[in-house]
């Protein structure tokens, strides 16, 4: 292999980044309605507790779930800060929303260091981190379609669902937190259970 790979791909990812954040990437992103069956592991929340993933993500709220790495300085602090953005423009309703986190480098990603990234992003409560064994973060990423063989070949994904037992939209590309929001707004509002919209 190319001793100059790395440097290329992480070159890469910092353009594809960079211009994610312009109004050009816009015309990037994409958008699926998508079913999955969510494999029953456990995985380790950053407060060091073990949790089964079905139950994290079924426990009524409406969720939006990325998968990340603490190391990674291209695509994750991006789609981290839109979370954030994101849980900031709800104000008081996003105590309503489930954001979830699963590092794609458990390895590495402690729950510790998971603690210390998200007081990085500013998470509120309702923003949840997670960790486990390789095999249960190789299954999560599986599940979702996000696994990509190794962690610096992932790609931004976003994936919302208003409630349990309903589709979720699968959002492929850099989001702005406008559009996130947006998003979210229409999936509540055609979705089965108008309550979560906060109305």
């Amino acid at each position: 292999m190319d001793v100059r790979t790395p440097g290329i791909v992480f070159a890469a990812l910092m353009c594809a980044g960079l211009l994610g954040l312009g109004a050009a990437a816009a015309a990037t992103v994409s958008r699926a309605t998508v079913s999955y069956e969510t494999p029953a592991v456990m995985l380790v929340r950053e407060d060091g507790k073990s949790v089964s993933l079905p139950h994290e993500l079924d426990d009524g709220r409406p969720v939006l779930l990325n998968f990340i790495f603490t190391s990674c300085s291209s695509i994750c602090p991006l789609t981290s800060r839109t979370l954030e953005e994101f849980q900031h423009k709800l104000g008081s309703e996003a105590a309503r929303v489930h954001l979830m986190s699963i590092s794609i480098d458990p390895e590495q990603d402690t729950p510790a260091r998971l603690n210390e990234y998200a007081r990085k992003f500013h998470a509120g409560p309702e923003w949840q981190y997670y960790t486990g064994t390789v095999a249960a973060s190789i299954a999560a990423q599986r599940a979702f379609d996000v696994y990509r063989g190794e962690k610096m070949s992932h790609t931004p994904v976003t994936l919302m669902r208003a409630a349990p037992g309903e589709p979720w939209l699968r959002i492929e590309g850099f989001v702005t937190p406008d559009e996130l929001v947006d998003d979210y707004r229409n999936l509540l509002a055609s979705s089965g259970s108008p309550a979560r919209a906060g109305s």
